[in-house]
């Protein structure tokens, strides 16, 4: 049976396992830098391609081909690159599909290392962007130019929780000729699935909710066609950023619990996000599953899930946020998300610090704006944690 005949968890399960001689039920860890060859004939013939067979781990691995099998299968691609960070799937994606003189469309709240490469490093070879809402279909339609040969989004979006119409996006990048890139980290397959509504590429940073344990940094690429996934492979093999055989292990280890994860979480999330938005403290909530979400019947339609993920902001600004940061105890005040404990952090003096300010106030991202990640604990505990945390900063001499 193929990945699209299973349900989607048992999928997760099975997909991508290589059956071996001794009968091993998950695929072992090929801990090897290169592969023997039976004979010369032998070696040349994988070299040119014309056989199959491993040569050398920076170009393939079993363990790690048995990862990238498994989200090409549920991602409904032909095929996926798996990299040693997410950060090295943007990296790829950019160096293998933009040229000088090529011009980017982008989401403005996009992940910060993803916009600093493209501005401050892309740029000095020719190729430059343009940031805007991509939940605002105008806005990337008055964006795009002749000379537009990528479309990036992120969907939901880090650390905004906006969420772009894929399957209109796709026909505005398509109608210029661009390629039309998909960053799903915040989703995951198992809530979205871009290929289906019209991306060529998706992304993910496996760090988060495909690894699930906060122990492991990897990135994967999935393409919609051959030729884009021989083109992004080449990139992957020649800037070595591929990953690791023990990190495919634990990836692949971790990704056949990402439905009962997220479901749990899920749950506690949407309790979380309620209890926040009737508090006083509290300014406003971004949570998609929440009716006052912008987008939030959008969500629906291409989301089968709301997901994880709760950005909020306090009335007191900086100093009730970060009261609030510094006295939780149950999550943990960290970067990253999508691992079984909750996570708390400030985007603008962490994860989006690289961006200017203004361009990161343009964006949406205040000073003020608290992002959490909601874990599998139980769901009256973290909201407990974070009344006292409430209460305490309210009470606390010049407290605003």
């Amino acid at each position: 049976m193929t990945g699209k005949q299973k349900g989607f968890t048992s999928t997760l399960v099975h997909a991508g396992n290589h059956k071996d001689k001794y009968g091993s039920v998950v695929t072992p860890i090929y801990q090897t830098s290169t592969f023997a060859f039976e004979n010369s004939r032998q070696g040349a013939d994988r070299f040119a391609g014309r056989c199959e067979g491993y040569i050398y781990t920076r170009i393939g691995n079993p363990t790690i081909r048995a990862l990238e099998d498994c989200v090409a299968a549920l991602e409904e691609g032909v095929g996926a690159i798996a990299t040693s960070s997410g950060m090295g799937a943007v990296t790829t994606a950019y160096l293998a599909l933009l040229k000088s003189g090529d011009h980017v469309v982008s989401t403005a709240s996009v992940y910060g290392p993803s916009r600093t490469l493209m501005e401050q490093h892309l740029k000095r070879f020719g190729v430059v962007a343009t940031y805007v809402d991509t939940s605002d279909l105008d806005s990337v339609r008055r964006a795009i130019r002749p000379e537009t040969r990528m479309v990036y989004v992120e969907t939901p979006s880090n650390p905004l929780m906006q969420i772009t119409d894929l399957r209109a996006v796709a026909e505005l990048a398509h109608a210029n000729g661009a390629v039309f890139v998909v960053d799903s980290t915040f989703a995951s397959p198992y809530l979205q699935r871009p290929l289906t509504m019209g991306a060529d590429v998706v992304l993910h940073s496996v760090t988060k909710f495909i690894n699930g344990h906060a122990d492991v940094v990897g990135g994967i690429l999935i393409a919609s066609n051959d030729e884009l996934l021989r083109k992004l492979r080449q990139m992957m093999i020649l800037t070595g950023c591929n990953m690791d055989p023990h990190q495919a292990f634990l990836v692949h280890r971790g990704i056949k619990t990402l439905s009962l994860r997220i479901e749990r979480a899920q749950a506690g999330a949407g309790m979380i996000a309620r209890w926040l938005e009737a508090r006083d403290e509290v300014a406003w909530v971004r949570y998609i599953g929440l009716p006052s979400h912008p987008q939030h019947d959008l969500a629906l339609q291409q989301m089968s899930g709301p997901g994880t993920m709760i950005s909020f902001e306090l009335k007191g600004g900086f100093r009730a946020g970060e009261a609030l940061m510094n006295r939780v105890g149950l999550a943990a005040l960290a970067v990253s998300l999508g691992g079984v404990e909750s996570l708390i952090e400030h985007p603008a003096s962490m994860t989006h610090c690289g961006v200017p300010t203004e361009e990161r106030e343009q964006a949406g991202i205040s000073d003020g704006l608290v992002r959490y990640s909601v874990g599998i604990e139980d769901p009256a505990d973290l909201i407990e944690d974070l009344r006292q945390a409430l209460e305490s900063g309210s009470s606390a001499p010049n407290a605003e």
